[in-house]
């Protein structure tokens, strides 16, 4: 290049082909859902290999105070036979060579570094510079000039990206033939020069019918090339992910493009073994496509239900049981709080669950696989139960990206907002069982993944409860309820496990404190714990080593917040005392005429709503009733003398 060029470049771009590599495209905001955005390198010659250089994007927001925010290794990519290297998420066609998640490019004004330079030199939020920097581009989607990040990265000018949702556009780089260089927001064309010059690509698209199929189907993988090819085109694929390997299918994967033909199709049989690996997923990928032939898509999932899952011996929350799942406290877990009332049984229980010296604190990533654990779904072991839903989920299909659609992720019962709880780096790692915080009483940050306070919920709903104290949000129409005990029992252990929080009665907006104290006593005694609840505190136990003490022992809630505050609490008023034995009610569900067996002597039945509200009383039963109520869910108050049980019981 001449030197008159280079200094024509270096005036008006700052930067020139002596950096050797350069932005050539970004689109930050395509569609709005951000599932195709990307960013596009060029090199001055093709393959040219990105070891030694990262990229870094920079926050020109007012929060972000124009530092970075995310930074990528460049090392062990080259650019392609164009000299082009497209980063981007997988809703990007042609597919990147270097991929990341979705909807994580800010929309502007915002801007991207390369630096020649260690991903180890720019800790998230690095104030943006010009040392070591080879290019950088400041851009926007119709937003104000950031003219402080423009002169920290010696930049004059700010690119409107400009498109819309019905007409996506990217920020592009052009090169005239006096060499001068412009930026214009143009239709985006990841992996092709934008001005149509260069080496054609010819990308093949890869084709599923559907994105599930069971165990034992077969289906079609259809593999189109957009310019079909003038000699016999040879080329592999691969259906491994993890687990799914090729003993769980057959099928040709070794495929022809024949000479002038645009598509082919393998056939994929899926092997119904017996063994229950929960569900898989298979990833369809090219193996070996040599340029200019390159992958339109790749990496496209199929999801594999697996047909061999189990079944618990006990209920859902919608068709519980009881007495079937034993409590696994050690022996005299509770024994200290005998013969305590009011502060003195809070801060014996308390000493119990917050424990310094036994009780544990995971990270937040741990808590998915505490839930896959605790919260699975007791009718299928390959799914979780979601709490207000009433539903079972796929354990794989949790929330990862920003699309909440039929996913499922963590719902604190105690809002994080609400309770003041934060994670910190390290709770993005999930470390595993034995790995863990030590936590105590004052640890209030460890109630952001306390998994006593944290569901498996259906990702929609959880955004619709948003941080709702209980009682504004009374969940979904159309449900059962079958959550409220769990939630009422979830929110009080958090007022005794942690300092500084607190269950009030209304709907506070003080930080520390929850409500509605009322509504969740009354939850508490509607919904009594089931088998699933109690499944629940014995897993989560097994993870932090402290357990929900309301849930072991229901009565101990009135001790503290209802109607014996003030009294002596001794353990046998939680059980022997004040509680029937195996009492059994069935069938359940029913169409009406429930039976009562293991009654020593008649007992009195009360008929209630889901709500709390008394429908009926039966006097003096031995055997069977008649409920004569509508279909629904009812709890059945059964007592004889001063002994009583609740039985929930479903009538179809």
């Amino acid at each position: 290049m001449k030197r008159i060029i280079l200094i024509a470049l270096l005036l008006i771009s700052g930067f020139g082909w002596s950096q050797v590599l350069l932005i050539n495209e970004i689109d930050p905001d395509s569609p709005s859902t951000d599932t195709a955005e990307f960013i596009e390198l060029k090199s001055q010659s093709p393959n040219f290999s990105t070891d030694g250089y990262i990229l870094v994007f920079f926050n020109g927001s007012s929060s972000g105070g124009d530092k970075s925010y995310m930074v990528i290794d460049l090392n062990g990519y080259t650019t392609d036979i164009n000299g082009l290297l497209v980063v981007g998420s997988t809703g990007v066609s042609p597919f990147p060579q270097l991929l990341i998640a979705q909807n994580v490019i800010q929309n502007g004004a915002d801007a991207v570094g390369i630096y020649q330079a260690s991903i180890n030199d720019f800790p998230e939020g690095t104030l943006a510079t010009q040392t070591n920097l080879i290019d950088a581009l400041v851009y926007d989607t119709n937003d104000s000039d950031d003219t402080g990040l423009m002169a920290l990265l010696g930049q004059t000018e700010q690119y409107n990206d400009n498109g819309t949702n019905a007409n996506p556009k990217s920020i592009q780089r052009y090169v005239d033939a006096m060499d001068n260089i412009t930026f214009a927001a143009a239709t985006p064309t990841p992996r092709r020069e934008n001005d149509g010059s260069g080496i054609v690509i010819n990308p093949i698209t890869i084709s599923v019918a559907q994105s599930q199929y069971g165990e034992d189907a077969m289906f079609d993988i259809t593999f189109t090339i957009e310019t079909a090819p003038t000699s016999d085109l040879n080329f592999n694929i691969s259906l491994d992910n993890y687990g799914f390997n090729t003993s769980d299918f057959t099928g040709n994967t070794s495929l022809t493009f024949s000479n002038g033909q645009n598509s082919v199709t393998t056939t994929i049989t899926l092997v119904d073994d017996t063994f229950d690996e929960g569900d898989e997923v298979a990833k369809i990928r090219f193996l070996d496509l040599v340029e200019p032939i390159v992958a339109s898509n790749d990496y496209v999932e199929v999801r594999i239900v697996d047909n061999d899952f189990t079944v618990a011996p006990f209920g859902t929350p919608v068709n519980p049981t009881t007495g079937i799942v034993q409590s696994t406290q050690p022996d005299g877990y509770y024994d200290s709080t005998n013969g305590l009332a009011d502060v003195a049984l809070r801060q014996a229980l308390q000493d119990i669950i917050a424990d310094p010296t036994i009780v544990r604190a995971q990270t937040y990533a741990d808590i998915l696989a505490i839930l896959n654990e605790a919260d699975q779904n007791p009718a299928n072991s390959n799914q979780v139960w979601l709490l207000y839903t009433e539903q079972g989920r796929a354990k794989l299909d949790v929330q990862t990206g920003s699309n909440n659609t039929d996913k499922w992720n963590r719902e604190h019962t105690f809002p994080r907002s609400l309770g003041g709880f934060f994670d910190i780096e390290e709770d993005e790692v999930a470390d595993g069982i034995d790995v863990y915080w030590e936590t105590k009483a004052d640890s209030l940050r460890h109630g952001n993944s306390d998994a006593h306070a944290l569901r498996a919920a259906d990702a929609t709903e959880n955004s619709t409860r948003n941080n709702q104290h209980y009682g504004e949000y009374n969940g979904p129409t159309g449900t059962l309820g079958s959550f409220k005990g769990d939630v009422a029992r979830s929110v009080l252990y958090m007022e005794i496990r942690y300092n500084g929080l607190s269950v009030v009665n209304g709907f506070p907006n003080v930080s520390g404190q929850m409500g509605d104290l009322a509504t969740l006593l009354d939850w508490h005694r509607n919904d009594p714990p089931d088998d699933f609840e109690m499944n629940r505190n014995n897993i989560v136990y097994n993870w932090q080593k402290n357990r929900n003490p309301f849930i072991d022992q229901p009565l101990m809630v009135e001790y503290i917040w209802g109607t014996n505050v003030g009294d002596v609490w001794m353990q046998s008023l939680g059980t022997a005392e004040n509680e029937l034995g195996e009492v059994l009610v069935y069938p359940n569900p029913t169409n009406g005429r429930i039976f009562i067996s293991q009654l020593n002597t008649a007992a009195d039945v009360e008929v209630y709503s889901i709500e709390g509200k008394l429908l009926k009383h039966f006097n003096a039963i031995e055997d069977y009733i008649d409920l004569d109520v509508a279909s629904g869910i009812y709890l059945l108050n059964i007592t004889t003398g001063n002994k009583t049980t609740i039985k929930k019981v479903i009538v179809n």
